[in-house]
């Protein structure tokens, strides 16, 4: 609220809204708050409620209940600090929470719930697994107390597609569109997350360092890699101190291999300061970089024992179990992320990662169905999907998800070779040369160097499917194309030798006869018009 209300223009001493009335009952109790106010803030939960019992407040009653869930919550850390490892079974409960849920529904029956007890009860309602009396509180407390954003943020969680959002009753205030580009982006429906915080921008809030990071996380998201790091780099010269999201900045520099810049992150964020859960996660993330993942896992478990809620410090720690091959301790951190929160599609992945090498197709085709769920457009999880179903010799529905993947926006341009493979392995000579046709002409025409070995594949298939329709040009061409690879240069040269030798002999070209492919008009000696699948035009492509 506080970083809102600065990036807004200041109001005159006339406009400044005048503080809250204290009533009868606060200043009965004021003493007692205070006092229980300060052991709150030394974290002595138990002696705070012990001094509030009795208080007749809103305000004192809140701090009373929340003291006790506190302390039954940092009980609960307590005892499962110690046992973060990867073989940690029991899962510790809050005592409290029953006792906590049966005084508050009570006072919630009697309709004695101020905006912040609502949004307790809805907290004690959500770690007991009661959503939907959960969702109904916390859409009560933003109607009781629009402003407070602790409430929205919960009902964030809780929310799992954006049909359940619609028949969600809201308040109409400006709080509401804040909760809403949150919940797109949470959502990964991101366009509409970009509109909403543009709107917000262009409403007055150009200033707010919370929104330009809200929009660096959303980029983030759909992996717009430079305009991500191009507005967090502009964000640090706003706010040079913020540790808030750099772990998600962090994120970035890694997958850019950028060690320089994640290297002065880690310092200059331990230099601000190194026990924040976010410092502890940019660390782990340059000590993986340098691949050395048992001390960044000793940094994620660091973050965690400051914060077991962090969601990125379980996902991140999950990987760098991956790569230490403990693959046990990695499904025991996805795990918690996924308690943590649901909607995080890289645990579920990592979940079928881990399962897909322990030999567990099944377990790791549910998994990644789940993330497929949560990233309908994300060419990796369909890719996933495609060799989960081919394992299973599900062929047709592993032909869908690769195909699939490719009109996405394949981001590692493996689906096509994939789906061509396929084709190979059911004799379908036609729709494999068109895949690696097509596989070919997008690696040249994005512009990528040719460090794909399946491009050598690519040529060394195309070169025999040619070889086998009798067209020669193509054949040799492409003949030409592999001799620059290492892997096929001899099948390449060998191909070259045939196709030399039958032309020497007389062999027709089938340019002149019946064939399943045509030549295209500018090569054909009769304007045969063009048929269905043209051969590769090679003459724009150079390794």
């Amino acid at each position: 609220a506080s970083e809102l209300a600065f990036a807004l223009d200041p109001l005159p001493l006339s406009e400044l809204p005048p503080p809250p009335a204290l009533t009868e009952e606060d200043a009965r109790d004021l003493d007692a708050y205070t006092l229980a106010k300060s052991y709150f803030d030394l974290k002595e939960y138990d002696r705070a409620a012990y001094f509030l019992r009795g208080c007749k407040s809103q305000k004192a009653y809140f701090l009373y209940m929340y003291s006790r869930y506190l302390s039954g919550e940092k009980k609960k850390d307590d005892e499962t600090v110690d046992s973060l490892g990867p073989l940690e079974k029991g899962q510790v409960k809050n005592e409290a929470l029953r006792e906590l849920r049966v005084e508050l529904s009570k006072k919630h029956k009697a309709r004695e719930l101020d905006g912040f007890g609502l949004y307790l009860y809805g907290v004690v309602l959500r770690k007991l697994d009661l959503v939907k009396e959960a969702i109904d509180v916390f859409v009560e407390a933003a109607h009781v107390l629009p402003l407070h954003w602790g409430a929205w943020l919960e009902l964030c969680n809780l929310i799992t597609d954006k049909e359940m959002l619609k028949f969600l009753s809201l308040p109409d205030t400006w709080m509401k569109e804040f909760f809403l580009a949150h919940i797109y982006t949470e959502l990964q429906l991101i366009e509409e997350a970009l509109q909403k915080y543009q709107s917000l921008i262009d409403a007055g809030f150009s200033k707010s360092t919370y929104i330009i990071s809200q929009i660096a996380v959303a980029y983030h998201n759909i992996r717009d890699i430079d305009k991500a790091l191009s507005i967090f780099n502009e964000l640090r010269k706003q706010d040079p101190y913020r540790i808030e999201n750099m772990d998600t900045f962090s994120n970035l520099l890694y997958v850019r291999s950028m060690k320089p810049e994640l290297s002065y992150l880690a310092h200059n964020l331990c230099e601000i300061d190194k026990y924040r859960v976010e410092t502890c996660c940019v660390i782990g993330n340059y000590y993986s970089l340098r691949s050395q993942h048992e001390k960044a896992a000793l940094y994620f478990q660091r973050a965690l024992k400051l914060n077991p809620r962090y969601l990125g410090a379980w996902t991140l720690m999950g990987h760098e179990y991956m790569e230490m091959k403990n693959t046990s301790a990695a499904i025991q951190a996805y795990r918690h992320a996924i308690e943590v929160n649901k909607r995080d599609y890289r645990a579920w992945y990592g979940l079928g990662q881990t399962y897909e090498i322990l030999k567990m197709p099944f377990y790791c085709l549910y998994y990644y169905r789940r993330a497929h769920q949560l990233r309908p457009n994300d060419s990796r999880m369909l890719v996933a999907l495609g060799e989960c179903y081919e394992k299973l010799n599900q062929l047709v529905e592993a032909k869908k998800c690769y195909w699939r993947a490719y009109a996405v926006g394949d981001v590692e341009k493996m689906a096509l070779v994939k789906l061509a493979k396929l084709h190979e392995q059911l004799n379908e000579s036609e729709q494999a040369a068109q895949c690696y046709i097509k596989y070919i002409q997008d690696i040249y025409s994005c512009g990528e160097l040719v460090e794909h070995v399946e491009v050598s594949t690519a040529f060394r298939y195309l070169a025999q499917y040619y070889f086998k329709c009798k067209l020669w040009d193509e054949a040799s061409a492409c003949a030409q194309k592999c001799c620059a690879f290492n892997d096929t240069r001899e099948e390449g040269k060998a191909l070259l030798r045939q196709i030399l030798q039958l032309r020497n002999q007389g062999e027709t070209s089938s340019a002149d006869i019946a064939a399943p492919f045509f030549l295209p008009a500018s090569l054909s000696a009769n304007n045969t018009p063009t048929r269905r699948v043209s051969p590769l035009n090679l003459s724009s492509v150079t390794p």
